[in-house]
């Protein structure tokens, strides 16, 4: 963990946004507004007139269309930046591929600091073949590692917005909070909102570490079912569906009878993602970095829950 800082105040820094038409980029892009920064948001040429592209501009933000397969035009649109950030989304065309190619721009421009598309659970301590997502990030780690460019990865746990639908722990139909293994073990959460907060926060400060880790709430399955509780006035129990040897074992026949190897989330990745971490294998080493930037209000699981019952 780092000690809690502000950064420098800078004149107007520019900072280049890859990724910026997706849900996570355009509030990344909002939050670098809010604090000041000029924003090179990096589209492709056929989202340059869509809606997303049209809220980027409303918001200030210059917004750039680029052809992501070519470093030369991306080194042009890195041009004068003081930092990427990466907030692109996908399998290894774009996790490894594209972010590649980005990262070479950013060094032949002479940008200083890369934040890469990581947004999640802590990897870096998962063994190879446990997650193809997390893996795909681990490969693009390993070049980011060996650039000449300072780096910083901003670790979240799960989005907490996933509680209130895709995630399948929370079940307001049958009041229940389902899970596999110990109802005690700690998980990460945090909002898209405080991420991208969090993140416009380091991408402007120009003394960010290796890693920053950050957890809204930190809450087991049985904080969960108290806050599920709380948040909606009836009453939920738990419901443990097996061990996590279980877990494993579908997610191995989930992948089996349903591949869709071309999909970012089929069914047996987001069932990976829940057994990194309920193995606590994925847990974000403490203390966490929630006090390095002193603005941000973190937002509890109970808040989210009770805004979508």
């Amino acid at each position: 963990m780092t000690e809690p800082t502000t950064p420098a105040p800078a004149a107007q820094p520019l900072i280049v946004l890859a990724g910026a038409t997706g849900a996570l980029g355009l509030l990344i892009a909002h939050h670098l507004r809010r604090r000041g920064a000029n924003v090179r948001a990096l589209v492709r040429p056929q989202s340059k007139t869509g809606a997303e592209a049209e809220s980027l501009r409303l918001q200030g933000a210059e917004v750039v269309a680029v052809d992501y397969d070519s470093v030369a035009d991306l080194t042009r649109a890195c041009q004068g930046g003081s930092c990427v950030v990466s907030a692109l989304n996908g399998l290894r065309d774009i996790i490894v591929d594209t972010q590649t190619r980005l990262l070479e721009a950013a060094v032949a421009a002479g940008i200083p600091r890369f934040i890469p598309s990581d947004f999640s659970a802590d990897f870096t301590r998962l063994p190879e073949g446990s997650n193809r997502n997390f893996d795909l990030r681990r490969e693009f780690q390993r070049r980011l590692n060996q650039a000449p460019i300072q780096a910083t990865s901003i670790l979240n746990g799960m989005f907490m917005d996933l509680l209130t639908g895709q995630a399948p722990l929370i079940q307001p139909g049958i009041r229940r909070v389902l899970y596999w293994g110990s109802a005690d073990q700690p998980l990460d959460f945090t909002t898209m909102v405080d991420t991208a907060d969090f993140t416009a926060a380091a991408a402007l400060d120009a003394t960010t570490p290796r890693y920053l880790r950050i957890a809204g709430e930190v809450a087991s399955i049985r904080q969960l079912k108290a806050d599920a509780t709380a948040a909606t006035g009836r009453s939920f129990g738990l419901l443990r569906v097996g061990s996590l040897g279980l877990l494993g074992t579908l997610i191995k026949i989930t992948k089996t009878l349903v591949p869709a190897e071309d999909d970012v989330f089929p069914p047996w990745q987001g069932m990976q993602y829940l057994h990194n971490m309920l193995s606590g294998q994925a847990k974000l080493t403490e203390p966490l970095d929630n006090a390095r930037y002193p603005s941000i209000q973190w937002t509890p699981v109970r808040k989210v829950l009770a805004e979508n019952r």
